[in-house]
């Protein structure tokens, strides 16, 4: 007996041993191919949109002079995604933020004196359905008139703003009720004009990135440890790289990922002069709190066809370390604009890259997450695109992503000028795909005072929705299990809950990907 036990084993384990030496070796080809590999550098693989689906019909992310001509936009276009609540207000400032607490959104509006509530607007989501206005913030100069600074701390429940192209700093409590925030302080920054700016990952230290991000621009850091008693710690001076205009830090808080933008051509004095990219900077004593700190380059990864890179949005996936990086304008805003950025074989609209920082030292882009409108192959396909009747031409650059977790994410959501919303499968960081979008209706001569896109007789034919969107968990239908709804603000829609079609959760994929992501 004991002998055929030790012969069944024996078996057994030369039966499972090729298995196991299969598997191990798979996984060291995987994590080689994810250490050394580069992946799509492309646009991103169409979604496979649902029957009911109201999708677009030009290249992906376009909305055609036809659409826009004959009113079709009014209506939007979906794919994969349908609205479950709304509270539009007066319109949104939607790349001012917006930011996210608990149950509530807190969106920027224009600050025009037209506006019947002017300040950030807090909504109060606990009934996804229904969502409502149940504050406005104006009583600082920096609620009244923050810019794409207004951003939220969730470990520590406080809300950061900066006043746009002015000193004001100031800081909400959300704490006790996220509905109704708390002030608790607003402070004068010397020399300060704010535009963006963020938190340290421990909501210790806000840095507030400036309107002139320029050689010589400064960052002015404010320490928060006592949120009651915020303190102005010193204006760091940038004289060569690193110049910030969106801002974000790993978790210690010791490295802080600065987009710096560059246009092409453009002279010495301006604000986006110089090489576009990335700068990793050692913010070490300043997180620790040293005498006389210094700030000191780790590293830098600059591109040249795009132009006015902003967000750096930081995640891990299977072991390693990621950001994925925004440009406002693409190639179209530097000199000679739109032609020049077409000759020169540059993107002409703003797209995202997926950059490998695991080796701190060595930053480098392994994808990219583009869609066909960002594509320089493509760019003088938009030479003839008309403008906005009074209110220039079209850019569908992405603004701000989001992804909704940050450790293995399945998924980003990135925000854009002109684009719609757009989600991207990123289990494999290397090789996104797009799964989802929604383009609001478009709202034409709609009277919004409060949207950063309204002036009077300007025709909208498309929705900017170029804020932060945020993944949130929700009961599935009938109370049995978990689904994803999708947070986003929107110039005309102002604040808008998506979810996912019924269509889509029954696809094998939609299936699968919702699944890993309520998984956690």
């Amino acid at each position: 007996m004991h002998k055929g036990s030790a012969a069944s084993r024996f078996a057994i384990s030369a039966f499972l041993l090729p298995g196991l030496l299969f598997s191990y070796s798979t996984l060291a080809n995987a994590e080689e191919k994810r250490a050394n590999g580069i992946g799509s550098m492309g646009p991103a693989p169409r979604a496979q949109c649902g029957p009911s689906d109201r999708t677009e019909h030009g290249l992906q992310g376009q909305t055609t002079a036809e659409e826009r001509a004959s009113g079709d936009s009014e209506r939007g276009y979906n794919c994969n995604l349908e609205l479950a609540g709304q509270f539009r207000g007066e319109g949104a400032f939607s790349q001012d933020g917006p930011s996210y607490f608990d149950h509530c959104a807190y969106m920027a509006t224009e600050n025009n004196p037209r506006q019947a509530h002017r300040g950030i607007v807090v909504i109060d989501v606990s009934n996804p359905a229904n969502p409502r206005a149940t504050a406005y913030l104006t009583d600082t100069p920096a609620a009244l008139s923050p810019h794409e600074n207004n951003k939220v701390n969730e470990r520590r429940g406080l809300l950061g703003l900066a006043q746009s192209n002015g000193p004001n700093f100031a800081v909400y409590d959300l704490n006790g009720d996220c509905a109704h925030p708390k002030l608790a302080s607003s402070i004068t920054v010397p020399n300060g004009h704010g535009h963006m700016g963020g938190w340290a990952e421990d909501g210790n230290t806000y840095y507030i990135g400036q309107q002139f991000r320029g050689t010589g621009g400064i960052l002015p850091v404010i320490d928060v440890t006592n949120p009651y008693n915020a303190r102005w710690m010193l204006n760091w001076t940038f004289r060569g790289d690193g110049r910030p205009h969106d801002v974000s830090t790993n978790n210690d808080g010791t490295r802080l990922y600065a987009g710096q933008p560059g246009n092409f051509g453009v002279p010495p004095n301006n604000s986006s002069v110089g090489p576009d990219g990335l700068v990793i900077l050692d913010v070490g004593d300043i997180q620790l709190r040293r005498p006389n700190p210094k700030i000191r380059i780790v590293s830098k990864l600059f591109w040249k066809d795009q132009g006015q890179v902003e967000q750096m949005l930081p995640f891990s996936s299977h072991g390693r370390s990621y950001l994925i990086s925004t440009d406002e304008s693409g190639g179209q805003a530097g000199v000679g604009r739109l032609a020049a950025a077409c000759a020169r074989g540059a993107s002409p609209y703003g797209y995202s890259n997926v950059i490998d920082i695991t080796d701190e030292t060595k930053p480098r882009i392994v994808s990219k997450i583009m869609l066909e409108v960002h594509d320089p192959k493509n760019c003088t396909k938009f030479l003839a695109e008309p403008p906005e009747v009074g209110g220039g031409p079209l850019d569908y650059s992405t603004e701000r992503c989001a992804v909704d977790r940050a450790l293995n994410p399945t998924m980003a959501a990135c925000g854009s000028r002109g684009a719609g919303t757009r989600v991207y499968d990123i289990r494999d960081p290397l090789h996104p795909a797009e799964i989802a979008y929604w383009k609001g209706p478009a709202p034409r001569k709609a009277f919004l005072p409060g949207s950063g896109s309204w002036s009077p007789g300007v025709d909208r034919t498309v929705e900017k929705q170029a804020g932060l969107a945020r993944f949130v968990k929700v009961s599935a239908t009938g109370g049995k299990g978990q689904q994803l709804n999708l947070w986003i603000v929107g110039d005309a829609g102002g604040f808008q809950v998506l979810r996912f079609t019924g269509w889509y959760l029954q696809t094998q994929h939609g299936k699968a990907i919702i699944a890993e992501a309520v998984a956690e």
